[in-house]
């Protein structure tokens, strides 16, 4: 609770949506706390820290997209979207806007590290990320963002590619 008052938004969320990820608190604990202590001074911030909070965003980076997402005024979009093949799962994506038939790939370090197999280059890693990628994209139709951590550094910048890249895919009848 104490962070929501001290940190800026986007710094408030990373620490959240960690927290919640990770189960060490739960949304409704948070809320409480949050309810309690509503008078205390700039904690304001704390609101809309809750409304924006999401346990299943895994990573600061995704935190810091979906609040980029909020303060660009982006349609908010879905995170950790499965995709199916023949009813089998066989993609995970960070983030979709399913309607408009776009998803969201966060690249940073860590993912290269962290999910390389045992023995494989990095080179081998990235063909196998590519080839994740169009398979995804012939199974759905979508295509694909990418999002860095430079681009994070440029909101305005990269919100007004994703609005670009939205407003030529219209939205699809639910």
């Amino acid at each position: 609770m104490e962070v929501t008052t001290v940190a800026s938004v986007e710094s408030a969320l990373v620490t959240v949506n960690g927290l919640l990820h990770a189960k060490a608190t739960t949304q409704q604990a948070i809320s409480a706390l949050v309810n309690d202590f509503r008078f205390w001074p700039h904690s304001l911030a704390a609101d809309l820290v809750m409304r924006l909070a999401d346990h299943r965003i895994e990573s600061p980076g995704e935190s810091r997209f979906l609040y980029l997402c909020w303060n660009q005024h982006l349609p908010r979009p879905k995170p950790q979207v499965w995709v199916y093949e023949a009813g089998r799962r066989v993609a995970r994506l960070d983030f979709a806007w399913p309607e408009y038939g776009v998803f969201v790939e966060f690249d940073g370090r860590e993912k290269y590290v962290r999910f390389r197999r045992e023995g494989e280059t990095l080179d081998q890693f990235l063909m196998r990320e590519k080839k994740r990628e169009e398979r995804v994209c012939l199974l759905t139709g979508w295509v694909c963002i990418r999002i860095s951590w430079a681009d994070l550094s440029q909101p305005e910048v990269t919100a007004r590619r994703i609005r670009r890249l939205l407003a030529r895919r219209k939205p699809k009848e639910a």
